[in-house]
């Protein structure tokens, strides 16, 4: 058994990670992709795939994300091929990431949100409704029309148009500037770069002709495939709820949307657990796309959170729950009680583990020069497109700078807030962008330290809560390192992705902004016709306001969930509760590590301890079983490569239909609403 352990041990790569790291040569030379195709298939996308989007988000709580990015880089091939016009792999590579950057606007990045949130129950029930300022939205929502073309609403697009504009230039620098350490300098292989820019390898290769392949006809098959099952999904999933509920007082709907909540049907066998069932069909097929081993490890931490919580409940530590409770109420209930501050302890072991990782990997690559960072081919940055580093430091401080000084104005320089600031901009971010780099460069994992700002800002003496909302300077500029690695790799000039963020930023703040109002103005949110809104909402606006009140200098819930000292509010000692989820996630990191379980499998079970939703656990676990012990065995390694590709057809034929019939939608709306 220990000569098994130290075998499996011995080999440092971990077997899942390499199954999905395929090597991929930097190219010798280095193409401008941006191109006046790039900038049409972004305003196509801007104009058609984003009120889509934030539609099925409404609706569903799903958006359509790489879906229509997909629907869009296939859409401009055919036409390249009907034009008989070449696109390359850099075109190609901006494109996608044009129309990512469009799709990648949330809901809650949005007015949307804010105008349900400082209305809700939970707003109110805690007391901070009178403390919120005019910058997060106008205090007489009720009386004001459904449209964010407003005065009222200026201060509020005015600090988004803000956020955007400079997070997106510290995002594109200072990603860069770790960039050239990690890749240029450090030589780390970065491996799940090449993942990703496979996709569009493949699409480069239909354009130049390699679709006529055996290969290529068995990819399109399959493609061809995924959509028409994702079409069909999609027809009873979300086109008949939306259709009617666009033309009838309720939505007709074969499956329950978001989920079929079965909470109150197991509580006299499993109290204090939240349970039910997704049967939106993109579950199954995410579960079979994505790795085995982090499914599993979701479906084990589930498991362990069924057999935890009633036991919690008969000991008294999960006393907030009462019978009858749905899903939404048990999640926050348990979250108050205990997993708050669990999962804080558990995020904290995993982030001591991510940095200790780092170390020893660094530790291990001194000792193997010839490892894979070390045979990685050397770029000169001149050839790619470069920034000097004193200019990267430049703008770092600079728009650091800016930031404190917006937020130090909004919140009246608050001393204590002022200091975590300046902990925020000098140390913090610099420190965990850095950490984080070196492990996603070397296994393709990023760390977050568990709720530093809200401590920061409890710890700061400041009462209100305007303090939640302001533009801290604190982000993590990690994953924007792999995607600097995938334009390498596709011989794509970074200049080409400066240039498109620039030109592109207008258009996407533009139609996010057009789009929200207009989709506020056909029906308030929540209401019947955003099932998802009416049945989750409330649940993040109480998580938010749980918050938000641990600042308002009276007793709160917060102090309940999440506890430093004694209840006479004094920081004497930590939570037990914390130290709790330190402790076993410790036991569980070293036990992982002693064994050499897979790393998918050791995020996947933090997944499922985390009070996550089961409802889509379980269709993604029962996915991940059928991919791996029935199409694996029958199609060996080719049904690796096969997954990603029926996988992209069935969000691609289902967003197609959704986006048909919310066009209908809001043709209909947009007809009735007229005055003549």
């Amino acid at each position: 058994m220990l000569d098994w352990l130290k075998n499996r041990k011995s080999n440092d790569a971990d077997a899942e990670l390499e199954e999905f790291r395929s090597i991929m040569e930097v190219p010798g030379t280095f193409e401008d992709g941006f191109s006046l195709s790039s900038l049409l298939g972004t305003v196509f996308v801007a104009l058609i795939m984003v009120p889509g989007a934030l539609y099925m988000e409404l609706v569903a709580g799903i958006g359509l994300g790489g879906a229509a990015q997909w629907v869009t880089v296939l859409l401009f091939v055919e036409v390249a091929k009907r034009a008989n016009a070449k696109l390359s792999r850099p075109q190609l590579f901006i494109l996608f990431y044009m129309s990512g950057m469009v799709l990648g606007q949330s809901v809650h990045g949005t007015p949307l949100f804010r105008q349900f949130m400082v209305r809700s129950d939970a707003a109110v029930s805690f007391g901070i409704t009178s403390w919120i300022p005019s910058w997060v939205a106008p205090a007489n929502l009720d009386s004001l029309p459904r449209t964010f073309f407003q005065r009222a609403w200026l201060p509020v697009i005015g600090l988004i148009l803000f956020n955007g504009v400079f997070g997106r230039l510290e995002n594109m620098v200072v990603g860069y500037g770790l960039f050239r350490i990690a890749c240029d300098i450090e030589r780390l292989p970065f491996p799940m770069a090449p993942l990703g820019a496979q996709g569009i390898v493949a699409v480069a290769d239909q354009v130049e002709g390699s679709a006529r392949t055996k290969q290529g006809d068995v990819r399109w098959r399959m493609f061809c495939i995924g959509a028409g099952v994702g079409i069909l999904s999609g027809l009873v999933y979300m086109v008949l709820p939306t259709l009617t509920g666009a033309f009838f007082d309720d939505p007709v709907m074969v499956f329950p949307i978001p989920f079929a909540d079965l909470t109150p049907y197991t509580q006299r066998f499993l109290p204090a657990v939240a349970t039910g069932l997704s049967f939106e069909m993109g579950n199954f097929i995410f579960g079979m796309v994505l790795p085995f081993y982090a499914m599993l490890g979701s479906f084990i931490g589930l498991i362990v959170t069924f057999i935890a919580n009633p036991i919690l409940y008969r000991n008294d530590l999960l006393p907030t729950w009462r019978p009858g409770d749905m899903t939404v109420d048990t999640l926050f209930s348990n979250n108050i009680d205990f997993y708050f501050a669990f999962g804080i302890g558990v995020s904290m072991a995993i982030a001591i583990y991510g940095i200790v990782n780092v170390f020893r990997s660094i530790h291990r690559r001194k000792n193997n020069i010839h490892g894979n960072g070390a045979t990685q081919k050397i770029v000169d940055p001149k050839l790619r497109g470069d920034i000097p580093p004193f200019w990267i430091v430049v703008c770092y401080i600079v728009t650091a700078s800016i930031y404190i000084m917006v937020c130090g104005w909004l919140i009246d320089w608050h001393r204590g807030v002022m200091i975590v600031l300046f902990f925020f901009a000098v140390i913090y971010t610099p420190l965990i962008s850095y950490v984080s780099t070196k492990l996603e460069g070397m296994v393709g994992q990023i760390i977050e330290i568990p709720f530093v700002t809200q401590l920061a800002f409890i710890l700061s003496g400041y009462q209100g809560v305007a303090v939640w909302f302001i533009p801290i300077p604190k982000a993590n500029y990690a994953t924007q390192t792999t995607f600097y690695k995938q334009a390498e790799l596709l011989g794509c000039r970074f200049t080409s992705i400066w240039k498109s963020t620039i030109i592109l930023f207008p258009v996407i703040f533009i139609s996010m902004l057009v789009f929200s109002s207009f989709i506020w103005g056909l029906a308030p949110i929540p209401s019947s016709v955003y099932p998802y809104t009416t049945e989750m909402w409330e649940f993040f606006a109480k998580n938010a306001c749980l918050v938000y009140s641990s600042t308002l200098g009276e007793f709160s819930p917060f102090q309940e969930a999440i506890r430093f000292g004694d209840r006479s509010g004094t920081f004497l000692a930590i939570d037990w509760r914390i130290w709790i989820g330190m402790g076993l996630g410790g036991i569980m990191l070293a036990l992982f590590d002693f064994i050499s379980a897979p790393t998918m499998l050791l995020f996947g079970v933090v997944r499922g301890l985390g009070q996550t939703m089961p409802h889509s656990v379980l269709p993604q676990f029962l996915g991940a079983l059928i991919g791996r012990f029935y199409f694996q065995k029958r199609y060996g390694r080719e049904w690796r490569k096969m997954i990603p590709v029926v996988g992209a057809g069935f969000f691609v034929g289902g967003g197609l239909i959704t986006i048909l019939a919310i066009g209908l939608v809001f043709l209909s709306k947009a007809v009735t609403t007229l005055s003549y």
